[in-house]
């Protein structure tokens, strides 16, 4: 299974940025696919995920209303939109995937749900 993550970059307060995440190699369409942020020196933090299968999507209580997660099933590519964006939202944002039942089974937010990780794109907000 291949991840690659893009679409990172630099806005100002309240400005948009849209990340991409591109995913091949799956046999089965019961995967999750999930966006994760880190800052330096702080522990990796599960930001939102969505279903390939039946296209249910999760945040993270500090994004919700500003961030949409989506799903392109013919490309295989899965969005990001972040909208309102803050200067906490300043991070690597990783794109990651994994099987749906097991993340389903040991948590959508949890990190060990998520088998394949991407490089990262950097996200930057200035005030």
């Amino acid at each position: 299974v291949h991840v690659v993550d893009s679409g990172g970059g630099s806005a100002q307060f309240g400005g948009s940025l849209r990340l991409s995440c591109a995913i091949s190699g799956f046999t089965h369409d019961y995967f999750i696919i999930g966006w994760f942020r880190q800052t330096p020196g702080m522990e990796r933090e599960w930001v939102s995920s969505i279903s390939r299968s039946n296209g249910s999507t999760y945040y993270i209580e500090s994004v919700k209303g500003r961030f949409t997660i989506s799903r392109d099933n013919a490309k295989d590519t899965f969005d990001l939109q972040m909208n309102s964006l803050k200067v906490e939202d300043t991070a690597v944002y990783y794109c990651a995937t994994g099987d749906y039942r097991v993340a389903q089974a040991m948590g959508i937010a949890n990190e060990i749900s998520y088998d394949y990780w991407g490089q990262g794109t950097q996200v930057t907000v200035s005030s």
